[in-house]
């Protein structure tokens, strides 16, 4: 008897998903899949993979060198390059980098913070001077910039005060 389009159908899908389902691998989440047939154990964080397992053995599996980092358990052949806090960008290092863990940066004195991340910082920029008829309306701290705000009514600033003087007559 002939199956009808639909029954035809739905009949060849679930072949299909029965072929691809005994073809594919999955491997255990402790490991990193080598090929198409092959499972390998990860390396520790803190460390990378030397050399890929024998058929029937474990990975060989390397130290991070300084400065690089792992913090996750890996099949990489590779540590991550840590972060480079720059006092040049105005960055300076809250938390150095170690063998599992990246830099953390944070804004040096006279910056703030333009691209927060985590509990640091991966962009900052200098705090705004104010003008001269300006005063300091907010300091700026290491997340926000300088709030100035212009003198009114008889007052003056060389853009440095946090008040504006009245003009002496």
């Amino acid at each position: 008897m002939f199956l009808g389009n639909s029954q035809l159908t739905a009949h060849l899908i679930l072949i299909l998903i029965h072929i691809f389902r005994c073809n594919s691998l999955e491997c255990h989440e402790t490991e990193y899949q080598l090929n198409e047939d092959q499972c390998c154990p990860k390396c520790p964080v803190g460390s990378h993979v030397r050399s890929e397992c024998p058929r029937s053995g474990s990975t060989s599996c390397r130290r991070c060198i300084n400065g690089t980092y792992m913090n996750i358990p890996t099949g990489l052949k590779y540590c991550f390059p840590c972060r480079n806090c720059s006092p040049g960008s105005g960055l300076g290092i809250k938390r150095g980098c170690t063998k599992i863990s990246d830099a953390v940066c944070e804004p040096l004195a006279g910056f703030f913070c333009v691209d927060p991340v985590e509990d640091g910082c991966l962009e900052a920029r200098k705090h705004k001077q104010c003008r001269p008829g300006q005063y300091i309306s907010l300091k700026g701290t290491p997340f926000n910039d300088t709030i100035c705000s212009e003198c009114i009514g008889g007052t003056f600033s060389n853009g440095t005060a946090t008040v504006c003087q009245p003009h002496k007559m």
